[in-house]
Parts: C-alpha cells; sequence; structure tokens
C-alpha cells in the first residue's frame, strides 16, 4: 500500500505519502488507516515518525484520531477553521493588513451577491429574511455581542445560497475573522445595518444582481473607507479609537 522512506524527516515524508494517496483518490473521506505498527512496517520508519505524522494530519484536518475499540485514524473532509487561523495569523503579524483583507471582502462578497441573486431558492431568500429579522431585535436590545454574531450569520446565508463549496469556505473563514477584528473595537447598537439589509433583500427577491451588489458594496465599503483612512498596519486593532463616531457593521 506504501513505500518504505528514508529516515530522514521521516514524519513528513509519512505526511507527504498519505496526503499523496488522498490528492490520488485512493484515500477518501472516512477511510480508516491502517494500524500505527502496520503503518511503521510498510513505510520502514518507526512509530513514533507515525505519531508525528498523524498528529501533524490531525492539525491540518485531514485526519481524525478517535479513541476506544473502534478507533484510530481517519480520513476527514478538511477542516476550514485551518483557513481562518492561517489568515488571522497573517492578520495579527502584518502580513496583510486589516485595509487589504477588508478591500478584498468587497470584492469577494460583490461575487457572493451577484450569484446568490441567482441561485437563491425561496428557503434560501426566508433564511435571510429571518435573520434580518433576529438582527433588528438585537439591535433594539443593545446587545453588542449578539448583533455581531446576527451579522456574521447573515453572510454564512447568503454564501450559502451561491451552492459554491469553496465561497462558503471562503465567506465563513472571513466572517470569523472580521467578528474577531470587530470585537476588540467599541461597538454601538445601529439601525442602519437592518434598513441596508432589508434594500438589499427587496433586490435579491427581484433576482436583480447589480442592485443587490451596489447594495453589499456600499455598505462594506464604509468599514473599509474608515480603516483605509485611519492605518494600514495592524496597530489599527490596538486603537481604542477605531469606533468613536461611526457605527461600524460587519
Amino acid at each position: 500500500m506504501f513505500e518504505p522512506i528514508p529516515a530522514r524527516r521521516a514524519f513528513e515524508e509519512v505526511c507527504q505519502q498519505i496526503r499523496a494517496r488522498v490528492a490520488s483518490g485512493a484515500l477518501k473521506k472516512g477511510d480508516k488507516l491502517p494500524p500505527e505498527r502496520s503503518l511503521a512496517e510498510q513505510l520502514g520508519v518507526s512509530r513514533l515518525a507515525i505519531r508525528e505524522a498523524l498528529r501533524s494530519l490531525e492539525n491540518a484536518g485531514i485526519v481524525e484520531l478517535q479513541r476506544g475499540p473502534k478507533g484510530g485514524a481517519f480520513i476527514r473532509g478538511g477542516s476550514d477553521e485551518k483557513l481562518t487561523q492561517l489568515m488571522q495569523d497573517m492578520l495579527d503579524l502584518g502580513t496583510i493588513p486589516l485595509s487589504d483583507l477588508t478591500e478584498a471582502r468587497i470584492f469577494i462578497l460583490d461575487s457572493v451577491t451577484r450569484l446568490a441573486c441567482e441561485r437563491a431558492t425561496e428557503e434560501d431568500l426566508d433564511a435571510l429574511e429571518e435573520n434580518v429579522r433576529l438582527n433588528e431585535e438585537v439591535v433594539e436590545s443593545g446587545d453588542a455581542n449578539a448583533r455581531l454574531q446576527q451579522a456574521g450569520e447573515f453572510y454564512r446565508h447568503l454564501a450559502a445560497a451561491t451552492k459554491n463549496k469553496a465561497l462558503i469556505i471562503v465567506v465563513k473563514s472571513l466572517t470569523d475573522i472580521m467578528r474577531t477584528v470587530l470585537s476588540k473595537m467599541e461597538l454601538y447598537p445601529s439601525k442602519e445595518l437592518t434598513q441596508s439589509r432589508r434594500r438589499l433583500m427587496q433586490q435579491l427577491r427581484q433576482r436583480n444582481p447589480d442592485r443587490a451588489a451596489a447594495e453589499m458594496r456600499a455598505h462594506l465599503q464604509k468599514l473599509h473607507d474608515h480603516v483605509s483612512t485611519h492605518s494600514k498596519s495592524r496597530n489599527l486593532l490596538n486603537s481604542s479609537e477605531v469606533v468613536t463616531s461611526l457605527d461600524l457593521e460587519l
């Protein structure tokens, strides 16, 4: 099943062989890898190298390690959390300026909105409408954390309406990151978000991609402009002046 490999950097070579078999389709989601001892014998490496490799693949979201009599190492479908963490780390380290992230988000969600306008089912639109209603409730309640949560859920519903798995994952990652960023800022309850969402919903219902995308861009541009004006460095995340006179929305 596997080929013996040199001892040098053995665990990385083990990872590479398993990844290669996943890429070729020989290993699929849900498949169980051979026991640790068997893998070590097939690959000609120590069991320690196998354990290191499995931990590495588990951290990458490729393998799930289950305990118990029926446990073992199983191929999983990957994890969007890894993409989110990678982007979050790059943002925190200053590799990606916050203004670059908010700019990219505008273009990505423009496309998502247009695609959702074409592909959304009535069930998708109803879910979005319900989110707008819930958002209105939390805005009235003044609960900033709940408002941030509901705002993020809207983007997830919108991405789901595209029926594009790649976009769903990217939007989820961007939304999770922006929620983390904005949770560090002082947030004020605002009715502006609900009003914008209702206008957007009207255009989605009417299947008007240009107007729907324009509404989305206008909404997201506000945050991007504010970020760009103040700073293009990660220091903005630690600044208490980020939200002082603006009702910035997710």
